[in-house]
Parts: structure tokens; sequence; C-alpha cells
């Protein structure tokens, strides 16, 4: 199941601001997922440089940020490591859905984030079924 497969999985979460922040953090977490946080995309990089490959299931990433903004932390990600990553934003208009994709993105969510809509990326983008 889903829920099975979200055991000891760790989603890394790149939110700049730290409200909706907590708010992802509760939210990924009361839907079983342990939580790494990073405030820019800087920090993301950085993170994901120094895990061992496989430490995350995802990588839910904002886009409008300030040191990194989301787009160029994921082009940088991208040569490291080819781990899924989720856009976060609040434009979910089809010209950033597209620019997402074109910064090697694997989805887009819409803020605010409910739990039924990143379990249905999840289950999307990692191949996870319910069963």
């Amino acid at each position: 199941s889903v829920k099975q497969q979200i055991m000891e999985k760790w989603i890394l979460l790149v939110e700049d601001n730290e409200l909706n922040r907590e708010i992802a953090v509760t939210l990924l977490q009361d839907a079983g997922f342990e939580v790494t946080e990073a405030g820019d995309g800087a920090q993301a990089v950085e993170l994901i440089k120094h895990a061992s490959p496989d430490t995350y299931a995802a990588i839910l990433m904002d886009i409008q940020m300030p040191v990194m903004d989301g787009y160029t932390a994921t082009r940088q990600i991208r040569q490291l490591e080819n781990i899924p990553i989720i856009a976060v934003s609040a434009n979910a208009f089809e010209e950033d859905k597209v620019a997402s994709r074109a910064a090697g993105m694997n989805g887009h969510l819409a803020k605010p984030m409910n739990t039924e809509a990143v379990l249905a990326m999840m289950e999307e983008v990692l191949g996870w079924k319910e069963s």
C-alpha cells in the first residue's frame, strides 16, 4: 500500500516561508513521512550533495525563494542525482507547469498543499500504488 511504501521515506521540503514550511511539515508527518527542511535552493543542493543516494524519496521544491530559486536548485540537483522533484507553487498556470518540467521537475503541486494531492502526486511520480 502507499502507506507501507511511505514508511521510513524521507522528503526534502524546500520552502523559504517559515509558516508555510511548518504547515507542510505537519501535513507530511501526518501522512507518515519523515521530513528534512531547507530554507532555500542552495541549502537543498548542499543537503543532496552530502546525503547518500536514496536518502530522499522525493523533494518538494518551492519555486520562488531568495538565495537560489527552485528552478536553479532543480537543475543543479539533476546533475547530482536522479531524484523525483515536485514543484510546490502558488502559481499553478500551465506555463508554470511547463517551466517546472523544463527545469527537470517531475510534477507540480499548487499551494496550499493538501494531503490527498501530495499522496496522489507521490503515487504518480514514484509509481506507488494503493493495493
